[in-house]
Formats: structure tokens, sequence, C-alpha cells
């Protein structure tokens, strides 16, 4: 079976970049697909899959609008199939017994549920946003005075009946914000989001300081976006940027909490002693380079994932596998681990291939 997890961020789509990563991906598997063992006729029909991959993918139209996509293909039992995802760890190819779905299956879950509010000063429309879809729910309309314009005394100066037309408009506001920060609580409670998402045309950072600390704590980032045109797709795109530019501020810091923790135990830096504290169980989050690669083993016994074949000595027959990183990914997720595959430049050159913050030393 032929597994492939493929990124298809805007960065992966211009130039065609997300090409090169499979052909690259593709060429690594051909190359090591001797040390597999296969049967002749096995090895033959992955090597029909993998072009058959490549083929579906060069055509720009097979591609979804989401910004990631599974393909999984066995030739043996006719199958070729593709599943748009919202999001992807990374650009991943894998020849297995079974199908990898882990990530496909996790998905959802790791996502969570997102709260998006659309805002002017006189409106706020609801989202729910999950992986896969976008919901609006019962929205807001501010009791406004908005249309009524002040005008000055007729000789011009101004004075009370300009000041007390311009409280009542900062009054108005506020209300709106309480009124909104109040109904996001309101939701969270009915069922609580893992993350809020304040989106608008210029004020849906006024609503901040309104929000209960409960809230504020799951601020995730803000957009722009106009309540009056927003439809159910761009919220969705919105929103999924916003926690992109999130999950890229979370990276720097678990890199350096992972960094900070070498020093007392509860972080680990490197394939090997990652590797084993995977196979351990001890790993709280996995960090991993979003570029690493590199060919390994995995014991007979054990199921434990090495370098070298005499790592797996006592622990059964070694299996050759194409990218220990990648499987460490699938173990990983089989754990039920927190993955983050680091792309931030400065973040990433800080990882050894692997690293990790462990939940017990």
């Amino acid at each position: 079976m032929v597994t492939c997890y493929l990124k298809l961020e805007p960065r992966d789509r211009s130039r065609g970049k997300y090409l090169i990563k499979v052909k690259n991906r593709v060429k690594d598997a051909v190359q090591g697909l001797p040390r597999l063992g296969l049967e002749r006729a096995a090895a033959d029909e992955v090597l029909r899959d993998l072009d058959r991959i490549q083929q579906f993918l060069r055509a720009s139209g097979n591609l979804p609008s989401t910004q990631g996509l599974a393909v999984f293909a066995c030739e043996g039992i006719e199958l070729f199939e593709t599943v748009p995802l919202p999001v992807v760890h990374r650009s991943r190819l894998a020849i297995n017994g079974s199908a990898l779905v882990r990530e496909l299956a996790s998905v959802e879950e790791e996502f969570g549920r997102l709260l998006t509010v659309v805002l002017d000063r006189t409106s706020a429309r609801f989202f729910e946003v999950t992986a896969y879809d976008t919901q609006e729910l019962v929205g807001l309309r501010a009791n406004s005075t908005r249309g009524k314009r002040f005008h000055g005394d007729q000789d011009g100066s101004g004075g009370w009946g300009e000041h007390t037309y311009n409280n009542r408009i900062r009054e108005e506001k506020q209300r709106h914000y309480e009124a909104i920060a109040r109904e996001l609580f309101a939701i969270d409670r009915r069922q609580p989001a893992q993350g809020i998402v304040l989106a608008g045309t210029g004020a849906e950072a006024a609503v901040e300081p309104f929000l209960h600390p409960y809230l504020a704590e799951r601020l995730i980032g803000t957009a722009r976006l106009n309540p009056k045109e927003a439809t159910l797709a761009s919220v969705h795109a919105a929103t999924l940027a916003v926690r992109e530019g999130y999950e890229r501020a979370s990276e720097r810091a678990l890199v350096h909490e992972m960094l900070e923790g070498i020093g007392t135990g509860w972080g680990i830096n490197g394939l090997r002693p990652t590797l084993g504290a995977l196979a351990r169980g001890q790993v709280r989050s996995l960090l991993v380079h979003a570029d690493a690669s590199e060919p390994g083993f995995r014991c007979g016994d054990s199921g434990r994932m090495a370098l070298t074949p005499r790592e797996c000595r006592g622990e059964g027959e070694p299996i050759p596998v194409l990218d220990v990183v990648d499987d460490a990914i699938e173990e990983a997720l089989r754990q039920g681990v927190d993955v983050n595959v680091v792309y931030e430049p400065e973040a990433r050159e800080a990882i050894e291939s692997l690293g990790a913050l462990l939940r017990f030393r």
C-alpha cells in the first residue's frame, strides 16, 4: 500500500513546489525500495502506484481547494483513493503493508472546534469552524444611532451637544462589544471551543478587553473580513490562516521549551534519543524538522524504531523502513502524542531531525 500525504498551502502551490516535493519523495522511495525486500511482482505494483500518484498530481485540476491531500494507492486491490484535508503535518510518502490513516483520523480531533466572530461597530456574526466545515450561528445587531449625524450649534460653537453625542456613540460601541463578549462566553459554555478568532474591518481588536479571561487566553488571532460580505468559505479560509500563524508562533515557543528542558531532563534533541523516548512512551510533544529524512529500521518483536540493525538485537528481526522520521510521526499519532512539524526557519534549524518534550524523565 502506498500512502501519500501532501501539503497544499499557497506557498506549496506557488510555481508547482508541491510537485518538486512529490518527485523527490518518489525518487527516494524508488531508491529505497530494494531495502524493503519485496517480491518482484509486489515491487512492480508499487512502482506503478507511485507513477499513478505522480500522474494524478501533475494535473492541477485534480487538486482540491483545501490545504492538504491524502492519496492511498494499491494496484493489487484496485484502490486509488484521494481525500481532501484542511491541514497536513508535512508532505510524506510511505510504502507499508496497510494504509497509514492515523493522520487522516486525527485531523478533526486535532483541529478541534474554533469560534470566529466577524464584526463591525453595529453588528456581529458568529461562526463555528471545524476542520471540514463552517456553520453560522445566531448573530447580534447593536441598537445604534449611527445614522443620525451630529450637527453643531448654529453658531458653530459645538459645546455640550457634541460632547453628549460623542459619549453616546462611545457607550453604544462599548455595549456592543460587551454583548459580543457575553455571547461568545455563552456559546463556549454550551460547547467549549479550542480557540477564538476575532475578524472585522478594524473594530475586531476592540473586543479583546471585554473577553472573559477564560476566553482571552484562547484568543489565537485576528483577521480582516467584512461582516456584510463574509461567506462560509471566506470565514473558513480566514480562520485556517489565523490558525496557521498561531501554530508558527507556538512552534517557536515549543522549540525554546525543548532547548531549555535539555538541561533539566525534560527535553531531548536528536533522532536516536527521541526514537528511544517514543519507544518508552515518554514523549508529550514531538518536534519534527520539516525537511528531515533518514532511512532506518523497525524492530520486528518490540516495534521500536532504530537507525541501524544492530540496535534491534534481542528485539526481533530488523525491518527496513524508508524514513524513520515519517514513521516517528505515525508512531506518535498512534500514541496520541502532540505532533509539531516545525517550519519556522530559525526554530526548525534548532531541531536535530527530531526532538521532544517529555511527560516523565
